[in-house]
């Protein structure tokens, strides 16, 4: 239970509860996986808000707050330890192993937070790297146990997709039914031929009744051939189309719920893992949906109908066929039971590999800026190697697998043979009931071996199907009531940050009750040294995340009850890395804006003073950017991307590092078409180079998360105070440079 308060039996309540006052608040409650000798046990550390207790054995050790000096893990060979150090007496140490490193070092940061009467901010609930019913390690931390899905459950989810297509579905009911009784009829019509006509006609040979009726029941098993195939062309044809619309419509609804998605799922994932649950996830469902569930149906349906068969012509020779069964049953969950294993690397491996291809390919330009191709495709041949190992294992055991149902299914045709002719000996059973019972004993086994063979099959299939899942029952970014949501379909741009505290991780705030007023059409610089929470900021102003605690209120109303849309329509931002998509610098301008016409996009660029540049192309606006803007240079990218964020006219803009990777010349260029796009604009500009917010109205320094300075440039300046120290740090470092040029 990967959780802070973890739970205890009766006992150790009661003993905790026997040193706990009444009023007494449990805070955390975990345990580590080894005695303070370093050996396997368990202790418990049980945190409240007046004291730490630390249950061992027999022993417990208390530690008041106030006796409390710090808490701090410290690493070891082969796992890490919790320090708990005193101010007047020895230091308390938990060893545990490396498998509960995250949850401990949880535990000393809510330990410190609480000795300092800081506000209590630790993950609760953490990510889960084993599976809470059977205890294997996850493929991928909060993911699915492949060996845990519920099927019956999966399937009722799948098969609410089939809804709008009733109709065929009837067909392919219709078609499976078809399919089963035609394979069904024919041993019936070979036990008809042998006994009514074939041996009859050895004791009067030239009876042509005998004749007639042989050609009746040749036309009855030409019959049932041409309703098998037309059930199997009806069958198939069904399923196909079935399972390609079915399919389709799962992908779609995953891609939406993909592009609905909140920033911080995506921080969480890789992108290779991500596109392997639309492309091969979803191509693994298909193939189960065309291959797996029809032939389930119809193999279900042989088994009953076979069965039948059987118990009607000799209960007791069906019984004798039915003593390899079990076997073959056991020897498949057995078999399957380990091949499971090899699956579930297997998928892990092929989403690490793709995860690893998409980033090499990604940051190709960093790959070959530093001559590590050799390195990726070692990378890369390691493991292509491990997963082909894998393949290999599961192919081999494959093998063995069959094999030995051939054997077991040998012994089933020696147990007709044998049992069976006795009974014809004795002349309790016709030759051409044990022929068919012969047949009718292939057609039963064929179901069984299958279903052995499915039952791997619909793992990896359910396994594919709950990863979909996973992330279409994940909430949308958007989490206002559509009903209470305000509607501002015109933001004046004055905003109000109230104690706002924010951390990708919340243990870890990045901001620290930041309170700021900011006035309509204002420019704001955000200054500070890298990694204060300057991004943060603004990425909080665009709701890319939820604030932890305090508020954020755009024209006197809490972001978080404006309508998504209505916010973020009217805010434009201008990243450090500016992202274009493949297409000509036209559609890349008018992204945000769809149906934008012509004018409307050239008279964007010419604000931004892009127009110049674009035109000088032979293409001019029509000039392909390439994937990811590769066609353009930085400096480009960037000012293309200036007049596609001004494009809908908004009431807030962002520039982040505008001009942070682009020559002096252009930096000009830029500037001057920053000039004129603040005018009227609520503007957040954070800068590289300080003194290009010079004309900021005013400059916020962020430090340590916090806030230490705000006002005018000539202002901060004037108090020779952290900004002032970042002023002169950067001139010495540009008089460095000087020199050496």
């Amino acid at each position: 239970m990967d959780t802070m308060l973890e739970p205890v039996g009766c006992d150790l309540d009661a003993r905790i509860s026997s040193v706990m006052d009444v009023d007494e608040e449990i805070l955390m409650r975990v345990s580590s996986d080894l005695n303070a000798d370093g050996t396997y046990g368990q202790q418990w550390v049980i945190v409240s808000n007046r004291r730490i207790l630390v249950l061992q054995d027999d022993d417990a050790i208390e530690i008041p707050l106030e006796d409390l000096k710090l808490a701090h893990t410290e690493p070891l060979v082969g796992g890490s330890r919790l320090e708990l150090e005193r101010v007047a007496d020895r230091t308390i140490l938990i060893p545990y192993s490396f498998t509960q490193a995250l949850k401990f070092s949880e535990l000393a940061r809510g330990i410190e937070q609480i000795r300092k009467s800081e506000p209590f901010a630790v993950r609760m609930r953490l990510d889960r790297v084993r599976c809470e019913k059977c205890n294997r390690l996850l493929p991928e931390r909060d993911g699915i146990c492949p060996a845990c899905i519920n099927r019956l459950v999966v399937i009722g989810r799948i098969a609410k997709y089939l809804s709008p297509y009733r109709g065929r579905a009837l067909l392919l009911a219709l078609g499976s039914v078809l399919t089963t009784g035609a394979e069904l009829v024919p041993p019936l019509i070979t036990k008809k031929i042998v006994d009514d006509v074939l041996i009859p006609q050895e004791v009067s040979p030239g009876n042509l009744e005998s004749v007639q009726l042989l050609g009746l029941l040749v036309l009855a098993l030409v019959g049932m051939r041409i309703v098998s195939w037309g059930a199997e062309w009806l069958h198939g044809w069904t399923i196909t189309w079935l399972g390609a619309r079915v399919t389709a419509d799962i992908r779609s609804q995953l891609y939406k719920c993909l592009e609905l998605l909140s920033l911080q799922f995506y921080d969480k994932r890789k992108v290779g893992a991500l596109m392997s649950r639309v492309t091969r996830d979803t191509d693994r469902l298909q193939d189960f949906l065309v291959d797996g569930i029809p032939y389930l149906i119809i193999n279900g349906l042989m088994l009953l109908g076979i069965l039948v068969m059987l118990f009607v012509m000799s209960w007791k020779l069906t019984l004798y066929v039915l003593i390899p069964v079990p076997f073959i049953i056991l020897w498949g969950m057995i078999f399957w039971k380990r091949m499971r294993r090899f699956f579930t690397k297997w998928m892990q491996g092929w989403s690490n590999l793709m995860s690893r291809v998409n980033e090499a390919l990604t940051g190709i330009k960093v790959v070959k800026a530093f001559t590590q191709e050799s390195r990726e495709i070692e990378v890369f041949g390691k493991g292509n190697a491990e997963l082909t190992e894998v393949a290999v294992k599961s192919e081999i055991n494959r093998a063995v697998f069959f094999t030995t149902m051939s054997f077991l299914t040998g012994l089933g045709v020696l147990i007709v043979w044998l049992f069976g002719g006795e009974e014809v000996i004795a002349g309790e059973l016709t030759i051409g009931t044990l022929l068919a019972f012969y047949s009718y004993m292939w057609l039963l086994y064929g179901p069984l071996e299958w279903f052995g063979m499915v039952n791997s099959w619909m793992t990896r299939a359910f396994a594919g199907a709950e990863r979909i899942f996973e992330v279409i029952d994940t909430p949308p970014e958007a989490y206002e009531d559509p009903k209470k949501a305000v509607s501002l379909p015109e933001i004046k741009g004055s905003l109000r940050f109230k104690d706002v505290t924010f951390g990708y991780d919340k243990s870890k705030p990045v901001l620290h009750e930041i309170n700021l007023n900011v006035r309509e059409g204002e420019m704001i610089g955000l200054v500070g040294k890298s990694g204060v929470g300057k991004t943060t900021t603004v990425n909080l102003i665009c709701r890319f995340y939820e604030v932890d605690r305090g508020s954020i209120e755009v024209d006197g109303v809490d972001i978080r009850k404006i309508r998504l849309e209505d916010l973020r329509s009217q805010i434009g931002i201008v990243l450090q890395e500016p992202f274009l998509f493949s297409g000509t610098i036209a559609e890349n301008i008018g992204y945000g804006k769809p149906g934008a016409t012509f004018t409307e996009i050239m008279e964007a660029a010419v604000a931004a003073n892009a127009h110049d540049f674009i035109v000088a192309n032979s293409d001019g606006y029509d000039t392909q950017v390439g994937e990811r803007g590769s066609h353009l240079s930085g400096g480009e990218k960037q000012r293309v991307s200036l007049p596609r964020a001004i494009l809908n006219d908004p009431k807030v803009l962002i520039l982040d590092e505008a001009t942070s990777s682009v020559d002096v010349q252009t930096e000009k260029k830029i500037q001057e078409a920053i000039g004129h796009l603040v005018k009227g604009r609520t503007t957040f500009a954070i800068a590289h180079r300080l003194s290009t917010l010079r004309n900021a109205d005013r400059l916020v320094v962020l430090d340590g998360g916090r806030i230490v300075e705000v006002g005018t440039h000539a202002e901060l300046m004037e108090k020779q105070g952290v900004f002032y120290n970042l002023v002169q740090l950067q001139q010495e470092v540009s008089e460095i440079i000087a020199v050496k040029e």
